[in-house]
């Protein structure tokens, strides 16, 4: 098992963080294939960059450009699993949806509170 050898190779590792970085590599290897099967390991991440390269004014220390941000993330993990027809492993695409409407409403909010200046 992983944890063994963990525990093997750094001696002075507690378990419990041994066990903790077992379950993060784990997660991440699910959602990796979920953001990147068939492509680039950073490839939700260059997408999205790509297309906020269209924007050179833009400020990414306005929240709703960080919203609009988090929506993109989700929006391309969608795209990327529709095209290469991927069976998501943790988040499929209604969750990715849901997750879209909700940034979508946040977005809203912040807007609101912007424009009342809050």
């Amino acid at each position: 098992m992983m944890i063994d050898a963990f525990k093997e190779t750094f001696p002075e590792c507690p378990e419990k963080f041994l066990r903790i970085q077992a379950e993060e590599t784990a997660l991440f290897a699910a959602k990796n294939h979920d953001y990147t099967k068939g492509g680039a390991m950073t490839g939700n991440f260059t997408r999205v960059a790509a297309i906020l390269s269209q924007y050179p004014d833009l400020s990414m220390g306005d929240p709703r450009a960080v919203a609009v941000v988090y929506m993109l993330k989700q929006l391309d993990s969608i795209l990327w699993g529709i095209s290469h027809g991927i069976r998501h492993r943790v988040e499929g695409i209604g969750e990715r949806a849901k997750d879209l409407a909700v940034y979508a409403k946040l977005l809203q909010l912040i807007e609101d509170d912007m424009q009342r200046g809050r």
